[in-house]
């Protein structure tokens, strides 16, 4: 899966694989969570807000099952 930089003051990479549905954050202090059964608009919103973290705030964080990895 291809980890895209983003311009965020708390999430540092974002990635996505839309044949599994699986959203990948990784944030600057370190830490990295996998979220579930994520639709492809979710991922295409949070691309293209103008604030990534406000974004996954809002639509991601609490909305989708998640794992921290690291």
């Amino acid at each position: 899966m291809e980890m895209i930089d983003v311009s965020s003051s708390n999430i540092l990479r974002i990635g996505y694989d839309e044949s599994t549905a699986l959203l990948i954050i990784e944030f600057k202090d370190g830490s990295s969570y996998e979220y579930y059964d994520v639709p492809q608009y979710e991922y295409d919103g949070l691309m293209i807000a103008e604030s990534h973290g406000k974004y996954a705030h809002q639509n991601i964080y609490k909305k989708y099952r998640q794992q921290k990895i690291s």
